[in-house]
């Protein structure tokens, strides 16, 4: 009997995954362009301060105000293009993004003069990004049944993170073989680069494939239904009208139409309080993007130049979320989305303390076997710094909240939005994202001019700790403002 449980039980888990079985080719493409996607976006928004200061001459605080701004755009422009998908199209909607983002990438790559690199480069990067991670949510779901769909978004995380990953280890081995203030010599072109403009390039490469298997393998007009697969041709929204009036003519409708629903949602006392709910997840979020802005110059002054650290954050933290987060959200099911938010913030902001204990203090464990997995693990050679094992540990931890609360922020905007306005909820959960890019563009370059420059005496661990005490005000508040603003989700009690 307990044979036949158990065979059952890996029977309906099997299963899961076997649904996917007969999904419409265009499923598979967006998933191995969405790997493709991240690979180029990690490596590039990871080189981005480091090509900023290094190539172009920024110092610290105009490199983060820059950064800031970009940060932002891309944020305003990925809102945007919400509706672009029916004005003309997925298949359109993503030639345009990968096309852009390449263009941009070979730009940012071969020059490296401000007023080119930026107008041409960096900034239309922001749309050509834009233009791709919401087309692409879009996609999943037009390509799959009711039975796929929970399964498809799964493996379509899974890929994201498979993504930052190859991203993390790419990034260490080009710094590694050309040296942090290298050179490549482009075969064929004869162009000079740096290293940065190098990774940039392979951002760029990176694209190429997407813009390939967009152009010939995706169908325009498929759609996967409960009764079969549907192919309907693609009829515009605005016919007669190319892409770029296009464009335009979609943001002014979606304009009109979040005005028409925002003004109504401001008349709900549930909306205030899921406003007050995310203005508070601000705060923890603030981590991540200090990781890819402060660390790492924080990493190059304090390991030294071509320290492997993209590997010990990138990629050891998306290891850990794919095989933890699905784990998590399995065990944590009957409780609230509220309450394990909170628990997963507590653990993540608590993480980073560990950066601001002295180093000093983990010699012994690098000089111990996790030592020595280290830098087995990145190569290392003669003694392991004892900052390493504070940054290994930090990640762990950090990894371990993330999978608690990050998949959470998904469900709770569902679980407590009126019927009929849950997309009104999910599109403003991206102001946690949108506040937190901006305000840590900013301040990274001022908490690295202050505690961490590149020249002077340094004071790391008080720039952590700053970054800790923010963080820390998400749980804190979370707790104490709890009958406040805590909402009833829908099937909970």
């Amino acid at each position: 009997m307990s044979n036949d449980s158990e065979g059952t039980a890996f029977g309906r888990f099997i299963g899961k995954f076997t649904v996917l079985k007969g999904a419409v080719r265009e499923l598979w493409i967006i998933f191995g362009t969405k790997i493709m996607t991240i690979l180029a976006y990690s490596v590039v928004n990871s080189t981005l301060v480091l090509w900023l200061s290094s190539d172009l001459g920024f110092g610290d605080k105009s490199a983060g105000f820059v950064v800031a701004t970009w940060s932002t755009a891309l944020t305003i422009f990925t809102v945007m293009v919400g509706s672009l998908v029916d004005a003309v199209g997925i298949r359109k909607s993503l030639l345009a993004g990968f096309g852009l983002a390449a263009a941009a990438r070979f730009v940012m790559a071969a020059c490296a003069i401000r007023w080119i690199a930026l107008p041409f480069g960096l900034f239309p990067l922001a749309l050509g990004e834009a233009l791709q991670t919401p087309v692409m949510v879009a996609a999943v779901r037009r390509f799959t049944t009711t039975k796929q769909r929970s399964i498809a978004f799964s493996v379509y995380y899974a890929m994201m993170n498979v993504g930052f990953a190859v991203a993390g280890w790419t990034f260490d081995h080009v710094r590694a073989g050309l040296g942090e203030y290298g050179h490549y010599t482009v075969p064929l072109l004869g162009l000079h680069v740096s290293t940065y403009q190098a990774i940039i390039m392979l951002g760029g490469l990176f694209t190429l494939p997407n813009l390939v298997l967009t152009y010939f393998a995706l169908r325009g007009g498929v759609e996967a239904t409960d009764d079969g697969v549907v192919v309907r041709p693609e009829v515009p929204k605005y016919p007669g009208k190319g892409f770029i009036e296009a464009f335009l003519l979609s943001c002014r409708d979606a304009m009109k139409e979040w005005f028409r629903i925002f003004s109504n949602l401001w008349t709900q006392p549930t909306f205030y309080r899921f406003l007050a709910f995310f203005a508070l997840i601000v705060f923890v979020k603030l981590i991540l993007y200090h990781m890819y802005y402060t660390f790492p110059k924080y990493a190059i002054r304090e390991l030294g130049a071509g320290a492997p650290f993209g590997q010990l954050f990138g990629t050891l933290n998306a290891v850990i979320v794919v095989i933890l987060a699905p784990i998590v959200g399995a065990l944590t099911q009957r409780f609230t989305a509220y309450k394990i938010v909170v628990v997963g913030t507590l653990i993540t902001a608590l993480s980073v303390f560990l950066m601001v204990v002295p180093p000093a203090q983990f010699q012994g464990l690098a000089d111990g076997g996790f030592g020595a997995a280290i830098a087995w693990w990145l190569n290392l050679k003669g003694p392991v710094m004892p900052l390493y094992v504070a940054i290994v540990l930090f990640t762990i931890i950090y990894s371990i909240g993330e999978s608690f609360y990050s998949p959470r922020l998904y469900e709770y905007p569902a679980a407590i939005a009126p019927k009929g306005q849950e997309g009104s909820y999910l599109a403003l959960s991206m102001l946690p994202y949108f506040v937190a890019k901006f305000f840590v563009g900013t301040m990274s370059g001022f908490l690295l001019d202050a505690f961490c420059p590149e020249t002077g005496p340094r004071h790391s661990q008080t720039m952590w700790l700053i970054i800790g005490g923010m963080a820390l005000l998400a749980p804190i508040g979370l707790v104490l403002c709890r009958r406040y603003i805590q909402v009833h989700e829908t099937g909970r009690e």
